[in-house]
């Protein structure tokens, strides 16, 4: 039976030192301790899919919290299945010591787990959700309070009306145009768009 350990955090500024530090406590080697740091939006995970390689029946794999598995209820609970039921993977959930399939294997016993994860499983779920109406809330509010969010529009030169009637009676080069408003040629065109179009670009 090998040992192994699960840590992921949802971004790279975050840090996993008190996951990594639950982990040392049980004495798990440093090179069975797996780490991934993904976005919630793709959850690339290349390390967990590296364990999943490694993991054989019988084998012993702890996480700090259920919500390592995955982002939402359905996928904790199909990971959860696919490490216990098709691996044969004992886990042990440090933070929630019920979550530990080496207890009690009986029907019962079994069964007090399954909900145990499905209830934990649901929470977590149910704050991320959370989390994520409330930054959306918070988004909203900030944008009627007039911040703005994103890269800042690049200021467009006063004389871009000038230096674009130039360009198209050929008196200067695209690149001498680009030169002289100081934009990537893109950004040039975009900004030639709403000139065209009468949009204010000014500001």
């Amino acid at each position: 039976m090998a040992i192994y350990g699960y840590c992921r955090v949802s971004t790279v500024e975050q840090n996993e030192d008190r996951q990594l530090a639950a982990m040392h406590d049980l004495k798990i080697p440093t090179d069975q301790i797996y780490t991934d740091k993904v976005s919630g939006k793709d959850f690339e995970r290349s390390a967990y899919k590296a364990l999943m390689l490694k993991l054989r029946q019988g084998d012993l794999l702890y996480i700090k919290s259920i919500d390592r598995l995955g982002r939402n209820y359905d996928e904790i609970q199909s990971q959860w299945r696919a490490l216990t039921k098709e691996h044969g993977v004992d886990i042990v959930v440090i933070d929630m010591p019920l979550l530990d399939t080496r207890l009690n294997k009986d029907l019962i016993g079994t069964f007090i787990a399954d909900l145990v994860l499905q209830i934990l499983s649901f929470v977590a779920h149910s704050e991320r959700e959370s989390i994520r109406k409330r930054q959306a809330e918070g988004i909203e509010a900030a944008k009627v309070r007039g911040v703005r969010f994103g890269r800042p529009k690049i200021k467009t030169p006063d004389d871009f009306g000038k230096i674009v009637k130039h360009w198209e009676c050929r008196r200067i080069t695209l690149e001498k145009a680009l030169e002289q408003t100081g934009l990537k040629q893109t950004t040039f065109y975009n900004r030639l768009k709403e000139y065209r179009n009468g949009i204010k670009i000014l500001e």
